[in-house]
């Protein structure tokens, strides 16, 4: 995955927003105006921080190296995931799917 394909992949859900209230190097995607991706534009690695349910943030910690406690984020709640490639697109869509679906069950 590449800064391309995450941005597309962001907006592509509903009600979904990309905002910048960090500064020009940090792309915030947003649903009800709550964060559920950030990620740094100064980073030669992808790498992008997700909200997450505290035990499988834990779970997914433990079984995958590119999954690790949320760089300035809360830890509890947060991960860093780095796109390596050490997993496929399709599980790096899914934990956006999961960071979405849990700020965006909030709004409601």
């Amino acid at each position: 995955m590449n800064i391309e394909t995450l941005r597309e992949y962001c907006l592509s859900k509903p009600g979904a927003e990309e905002t910048l209230p960090f500064g020009p190097d940090t792309l915030v995607y947003k649903v009800g105006g709550k964060m559920f991706l950030l990620t740094g534009l100064d980073s030669e690695d992808l790498r992008f921080n997700v909200k997450c349910d505290p035990d499988k943030a834990i779970e997914w910690r433990e079984e995958f190296t590119c999954v690790q406690p949320g760089y300035h984020m809360n830890k509890k709640h947060w991960n860093t995931i780095v796109a390596d490639g050490s997993v496929p697109d399709k599980q790096l869509k899914e934990w956006i799917d999961h960071s979405y679906e849990l700020v965006a069950k909030k709004k409601k």
